[in-house]
């Protein structure tokens, strides 16, 4: 019986687009992992569109054979991807080193909800260590749809609020003092915030003149420089003893952006003191590695409107290569 309708053959190593296989398909992906859309339309004189319809298969095909395994150990940050505040979260499974979802709305507690619903129940039970900055609608998300799990606020977030402490002093610094003195400050705040051993040599001398020059300045410094200190005690006991000493060190410094910073370690204490106990000793580096990696795809498809390649390019960024 003659149907009178045309058909077309299903071919397994043709790509979603016909025209193409799936061998050129993921040469086109591995490709566009380094280099930008635009190179890649230019060198294989293919339109740029059809160059990233085969970029996304690739990338579909990178996240099926990943697969979705049971987190034990996962971080939460948030990305801003346009101006105004527009912000969706990223959740990463830090034994495996992969960012394992992206979405919500906002970095509100429902996009955060939105999460545990993909992951479901029973893997949202196995969770035993979360880390995250200190925005309370991620922790409440947390203690309502995995409450078994250890929360540790993220040490690299803490140390950022304390060397936005120490820049505001360097501000009010330059606005107290006058004249020549005013040299030593301006223009010092990477100095001022960045680690001393990565500083270069013009780098330390400038920062030995800044601190003998000002004398609050070179007091603000030795507290932020001290404070990395609370990271090695695996007692919480002693970390308690050491952060409230540190917090008596500030009585008549007239340091009024430490105090605000240590009035905030102390209400959140208890995701500080988290990082004393022996089985939450995690690597954090990775969070930060990761947000790094988020801002060189973002300056590389900057003006790109579509949140779905977004997403796929930051769930595939450390999966390896097809």
């Amino acid at each position: 019986m003659v149907c009178g309708k045309v058909k077309r053959e299903s071919l397994a190593f043709l790509a979603d687009n016909p025209f193409y296989t799936k061998r050129f398909a993921f040469y086109v992906g591995r490709r566009c992992r380094a280099s930008a859309i635009k190179d890649i339309a230019r060198e294989l004189h293919l339109d740029w569109h059809r160059v990233k319809e085969l970029e996304k298969q690739y990338m579909r095909e990178q996240l099926r054979r990943a697969g979705n395994p049971g987190p034990k150990v996962i971080g939460i940050d948030e990305v801003s991807i346009r101006k105004r505040h527009t912000y969706r979260i990223v959740v990463s499974d830090l034994v495996r080193e992969r960012p394992m979802w992206f979405g919500g709305q906002d970095r509100s507690e429902a996009s955060m909800d939105e999460f545990f619903k993909w992951l479901g129940p029973k893997k949202s039970a196995g969770i035993r260590i979360v880390v995250m900055d200190m925005w309370k609608p991620f922790r409440n998300s947390t203690g309502a749809h995995a409450p078994q799990a250890s929360i540790l606020f993220d040490k690299f977030h803490i140390l950022r609020h304390l060397g936005e402490a120490l820049d505001a002093v360097r501000k009010s610094e330059y606005h107290r003092v006058s004249g020549k003195n005013r040299r030593f400050i301006k223009g010092q705040k990477y100095t001022l915030l960045s680690n001393r051993e990565n500083l270069t040599t013009e780098g330390r001398r400038s920062l030995k003149l800044l601190l003998a020059a000002n004398r609050r300045l070179n007091t603000a410094y030795l507290l932020k420089e001290s404070f990395g200190q609370l990271w090695d005690y695996t007692s919480e006991g002693w970390a308690r003893r050491f952060f409230e000493n540190w917090r008596d060190s500030l009585k008549w410094q007239r340091l009024k952006p430490y105090e605000t910073f240590a009035k905030m370690i102390d209400r959140h204490w208890d995701g500080i003191a988290a990082h004393c106990h022996t089985e939450n000793k995690v690597p954090l580096g990775f969070v930060e590695g990761l947000n790094t990696k988020i801002r060189v795809i973002q300056r590389r498809a900057y003006g790109l409107r579509d949140e779905e390649y977004l997403r796929f390019k930051i769930l595939t960024c450390m999966l390896p290569a097809l």
